[in-house]
């Protein structure tokens, strides 16, 4: 039996789960646990129950596949129950604060995106507000510098330190490679916190690199 490609399309892999078609079942579990699993680790405390949350998801796809309508497409709406099975037993567990509110509570700070030390002051004579240290240009090290294992894990570091909402994105967009309108519709993002949550997290991310990059 061939695993499932990306690009087979929904509407058949909908039709063959709404038969029974156990084949098409281990296709999709095939295609998609790791990631689900993945999503699912940023919401709860522990890989165990990131497991169970993914083994309630694909139970409530099976139980729910015959109501799927096609308006999102099938990733989309399956990462979507799992997200709100995750909520839930985080709530359930005793967090009072909905995950959903932590974008707002990201946005409302008033939080620059990059170091307001690093810009000549708006009084400059002559460049008011331009670059006083401009981003360091990585195009000059060597290649080996920037893709070693210690370079990865202080960007792994960079990512696990920021607020939770800047770090689920910046998981999804750049190291999932999901699209913006996949985290947006998986999240309940509007395109507009998605775009800041994320260049926050990229400046976060590249400074601690940045820093990282000149101590060596």
């Amino acid at each position: 039996m061939s695993l499932v490609t990306q690009s087979e399309p929904d509407d058949d892999l909908v039709q063959a789960l709404r038969r029974g078609d156990e084949n098409a079942f281990v296709r999709l579990v095939s295609r998609y646990y790791p990631a689900m699993l993945r999503l699912a680790k940023l919401y709860v405390p522990s890989h165990a129950v990131a497991k169970e949350v993914v083994q309630e998801t694909w139970l409530a796809v099976l139980q729910g596949i015959c109501r799927f309508e096609g308006r999102s497409s099938l990733k989309t709406w399956m990462f979507r129950i799992l997200v709100n099975i995750a909520k839930t037993r985080v709530q359930c567990a005793g967090r009072s604060v909905p995950l959903s509110s932590l974008a707002e509570l990201d946005l409302d700070r008033d939080e620059p995106a990059v170091e307001p030390e690093r810009f000549l002051p708006p009084d400059h004579e002559l460049w008011p507000h331009h670059w006083l240290h401009a981003p360091q240009s990585w195009a000059v090290l060597p290649e080996e510098k920037l893709l070693s294992r210690e370079t990865g894990m202080r960007i792994q570091q960079a990512i696990a330190a920021l607020p939770p909402r800047q770090g689920d994105v910046i998981r999804l967009r750049d190291v999932e490679g999901w699209s913006a309108e996949e985290v947006c519709n998986t999240l309940e993002l509007s395109e507009t916190n998605q775009r800041v949550l994320l260049h926050r997290a990229r400046s976060k991310v590249r400074a601690s690199l940045e820093q990282y990059l000149a101590e060596k």
